[in-house]
């Protein structure tokens, strides 16, 4: 009997069930799910109604689609009654599929936000500075040093019960709401980093199971996050020009009858002090649990910013996962060491089962040891990383930092009463809580571990923002960690809101002249900082304003992003033009940090080189090319033009310049090859003279890799387009340093910053400029996944609807098995070499593979197979032969091939 279809993964603007978007024309989408082979949709109807009872009821106030016929199943616009806000829109699809069956979805919702500054009543309110005068233990907020947070309440009574309740909020700081004692939500950090002087989130929230009828209490602790914390590497506050943190909050009320009541904040609120006596991303948290708010003041109220409150439109900072430790020792007296076997970003939960009243426990957090087992700081630099907990006695006692984060694997505890147990303390995994979308997995222990060490630093740094680092006085938003990490990130996790939010944050950072900025959000400019007028135009960096909307729209087929940023996009091309007239780009390079951290090591900012400005030129041609390609995809002919012939003249100026007439560079560098060949920069009859020249540079470093941050993510796959995917896997396989292996043999569980980290290769260590949880250098996952393991965009049509199966099998590897969620459904590949094959005596010649194309999509497949060798094709037709492959079209489903296969002699004959 046929696999019926289903409907699953209702999504509205990539979220699931979101509340408070503030997206007049949300997108809409869905997966089918059916084990047929062929199974696609053929028509579908969507039906938007304002309650669950009208939806089941088929009553379509907001919107009927009606029947269309179409595959489409995602960014599809509503297209109903204006939305208006608080508009609560409960929705599902009906799909028909190839056999004309229908299915029908569960239900899903959204609902709006408030859509204009005239919806809020709620006026913005501060803590009233005499209550830090009030309280001899507060602690004033300085330009150096943090204060004592603030309290907020406000006591209100409800005579029936309580139909629906949304909780709205933002603040200038951080957040956190408690209704009735209850914790008011799962968000940690909201709302999130923005630039303050331009947009400001706020958050929303369903409290109806919160409150009763009677007496209720809602109280909110402020905390000072990006706002009025510790930002960047100067140590001073207030990036934003203000210490002092403000909340704006707005709960709404339906009783049972009708009545509607709003609860907002104003100087009716109430402030005080807390346990918490300081929280700070960099230097940590104190709390002293016998402390309760007392002495109420009145709130403050307080002018309103200039910038626009905005609802967050990707997913929120959570916990995801809980980590017990591995070990713990007491390295001296009363001194113990916790090691969680991980690196990660977050903080521990202490649990205190009987300590006496003002014990004073001290948690530090490192990445390393020294060598005599004690916690190892330095490269933390300024960032004390340093949570303190005053116990209150009497019974069981947990603790869990609000708002801060660090990055660590060992936790020092100091200050216990008695002898701690291993559960005294848990780790706390803090990140974007971005949907997982990948997994793989190979025969090869370290290269699992590599891969493993790049998901758990995307995780790390991917918190609201894409930063270098989690652990020192640094997590900045650096652009060009970001455009060569973000493929990879694409395959370990769906990042399609997260860099949706972002690229809003990059084009409030862009400068009047055009200029992308090197870090987004950009930090606010003053007597107190310094070094920031320059960071933008950053060749690479500021190139992640073109990187980042080119692949969410390659990868989620998502228009409305190079929509949105295309003015942003030409103004950046623009400058570029107008600055450097002779299609090279040597003019105005800012801080000009090339292929950072390359071998050797330039780590200079404000250099010329010719390697410089060969990567300027390179990445300007590239950009002019995606805009090209971008322009085509959105019907604007006459920009497609104008961006086409800017790719040709830099092209030719990069060719003259950089290009010699036998394939090598004026610049031997690898990243200069690599540069030159991924970006169609090498006249087509050199190309294949300048991938071996490339491969004769890799081998005069006895097969070592040399690149830095910009070339490494086109290393690999590079070489195996060029028909050289024995070098990428001998490059991959390779333990001694300089290579991916390096450091997992070293003990690393996460990327390191440095392709030498921890040790001292070279002669080099350098503390302050030593991270160990450093996403850059694991780009390499997007190889894992789209040429060893083989699942491909296709060149043509973005969003994985249609894609390529093309696994490149390379000597060291007996198994490749790689699982990849797109937005259609999961895309399967698993190969596997096994031997001898007794047709041809030779040893591991013999290849299976099983791959699933998810319903509603097709693959061109691609089987390795050696010429005049039977394959096994479970049923597709052959449509020829490429190389050292058999092509076949595979619609939906799963399927099964044998070939025979030897890398080795593939190499040969590419």
């Amino acid at each position: 009997m046929p696999s019926p279809t289903a409907i699953s993964h209702l999504r509205c603007e990539y979220l699931e069930n979101p509340l408070g978007i503030d997206e007049p024309r949300p997108r809409l989408g869905w997966r089918l799910e059916s084990r047929r082979r062929g199974a696609r949709q053929t028509a579908y109807r969507i039906r938007v109604s304002t309650t669950q009872e009208g939806l089941a009821a088929g009553d379509d106030a907001l919107w009927d689609s009606g029947r269309v016929e179409s595959d489409r199943a995602a960014h599809i616009e509503y297209a109903g009654r204006p939305l208006a806000s608080r508009d609560t829109c409960h929705w599902r699809v009906e799909v028909w599929d190839e056999t004309g069956a229908s299915a029908l979805s569960a239900p899903a919702c959204w609902t709006m936000g408030l859509l204009a500054a005239s919806d809020w009543r709620a006026r913005w309110i501060a803590a009233d500075p005499e209550i830090i005068r009030r309280d001899p233990a507060a602690i004033a907020p300085t330009l150096t040093e943090p204060g004592t947070l603030a309290v907020f309440r406000r006591e209100f009574t409800l005579d029936r019960p309580v139909r629906r309740a949304t909780l709205y909020a933002s603040a200038r700081g951080l957040f956190e709401f408690h209704a009735n004692d209850r914790r008011v939500g799962e968000d940690i950090f909201a709302p999130e980093w923005t630039d303050y002087d331009k947009r400001i989130h706020y958050r929303a929230y369903d409290v109806a199971a919160l409150l009763a009828p009677g007496r209720n209490v809602l109280q909110a602790v402020l905390g000072d996050g990006w706002w009025s914390g510790f930002v960047g590497w100067q140590e001073t506050r207030a990036r934003y020009g203000s210490l002092e943190n403000s909340l704006l909050a707005q709960l709404e009320i339906e009783l049972a009858g009708g009545t509607r009541l709003v609860i907002a904040t104003d100087r009716s609120w109430q402030c005080a002090t807390g346990p918490v006596l300081f929280s700070d991303f960099m230097m940590g948290e104190s709390c002293d649990a016998r402390r309760e708010p007392h002495d109420w003041l009145p709130a403050r109220e307080v002018a309103a910013p200039a910038a626009a409150l905005v609802a967050q439109r990707s997913e929120p900072v959570r916990c995801t996962q809980e980590i017990a430790p591995v070990s713990m020792d007491e390295v001296a007296p009363g001194i113990f060491i916790y090691d969680l076997g991980q690196n990660i970003t977050g903080r521990v939960r202490l649990r205190l089962d009987s300590a006496p009243a003002g014990a004073r426990i001290v948690l530090r957090h490192g990445e390393r040891l020294n060598p005599d087992g004690t916690l190892y700081t330095e490269n933390l630099r300024r960032a004390r990383a340093t949570d303190t907990y005053i116990a209150r006695g009497g019974g069981t006692e947990l603790f869990e930092p609000r708002f801060t984060f660090h990055g660590f694997q060992y936790v020092e505890l100091t200050g216990f009463p008695g002898t701690p147990r291993m559960d005294t303390i848990t780790g706390r995994v803090i990140h974007s809580a971005t949907p997982p979308a990948g997994s793989f997995e190979c025969s090869h222990a370290g290269v699992n571990r590599v891969w493993l060490n790049a998901a758990w630093s995307q995780r790390d740094n991917f918190l609201s923002v894409p930063t270098d680092c989690p652990q020192r006085d640094e997590r900045l938003g650096w652009m060009g960690d970001a455009q060569v990490f973000i493929r990879t990130a694409t395959c370990n996790m769906n990042v399609a809101a997260f860099f949706t939010k972002w690229m809003t944050d990059v084009e409030d950072a862009q400068t009047p002249d055009g200029l992308f900025p090197d870090i987004a959000p950009r930090l606010r400019e003053g007597e107190n900082f310094t070094g920031l007028d320059d960071l933008c135009g950053g060749a690479g960096w500021a190139d992640a304003g073109i990187v980042v909307p080119w692949t969410v729209w390659r990868v989620y087929g998502d228009r409305r992003i190079i929509e949105k940023h295309w003015r942003a996009m030409t103004a950046w091309l623009d400058y570029l033009e107008r600055t450097n007239p002779d299609g090279l780009r040597t003019r105005d390079l800012r801080n000009n940090y090339g292929d950072w951290l390359c071998i050797p090591t330039d780590t200079s900012f404000r250099t010329h080189s010719p390697m410089k400005n060969l990567l300027a030129t390179a990445c300007w041609a590239d950009d002019a090319a995606k805009m090209a390609r971008m322009a085509r995809e959105l019907g604007r002919a006459d920009e497609e033009r104008r961006f086409t012939a800017m790719f040709e003249r830099v092209r030719a100026a990069f060719q003259r310049e950089f290009v010699r007439s036998d394939g090598r560079m004026t610049v031997e560098t690898q990243t200069a090859w690599l540069l030159a060949l991924a970006f169609d920069l090498v006249p087509a009859h050199l190309r294949n003279a300048a991938a071996a020249h490339l491969v004769e540079n890799i081998r005069a470093l006895d097969w070592h890799l040399s690149t830095g941050f910009i070339g490494i993510s086109h290393l690999n796959p590079v070489l195996t387009l060029a028909g050289r995917a024995d070098v990428a896997y001998r490059l991959l396989l390779r333990e001694t340093y300089p290579s991916w292996l390096y450091p997992v043999l070293h003990g690393a569980t996460t990327i390191w910053e440095r392709w030498n980290g921890w040790t001292e290769q070279d002669g080099f260590f350098e503390p302050s400029m030593n991270s160990f949880n450093h996403y850059s250098l694991g780009s390499v996952g997007e190889w894992l996944f789209r040429h060893v393991a083989g699942i491909e965009l296709d060149p043509d049509v973005a969003g994985y609807s249609k894609f390529v199966l093309k696994p490149f099998i390379g000597a060291g590897l007996d198994f490749a098995r790689a699982s990849h969620q797109t937005l259609h459904g999961e895309i399967r590949s698993h190969w596997r070499r096994v031997g001898p094959d007794l047709a041809s005596g030779r040893a591991g010649g013999r290849l299976t593979w099983e791959i699933t194309v998810p319903p509603n999509t097709s693959a061109r497949v691609f089987i390795p197979s050696e010429p005049g060798t039977p394959v096994g094709t479970d049923g597709l037709a052959p449509l020829g032969r490429e190389r050292n492959f058999i092509l076949c079209l595979a619609e939906a489903g799963t399927y099964a091939f044998t070939s025979t296969f030897d890398p080795a002699r593939a190499a040969l004959h590419p």
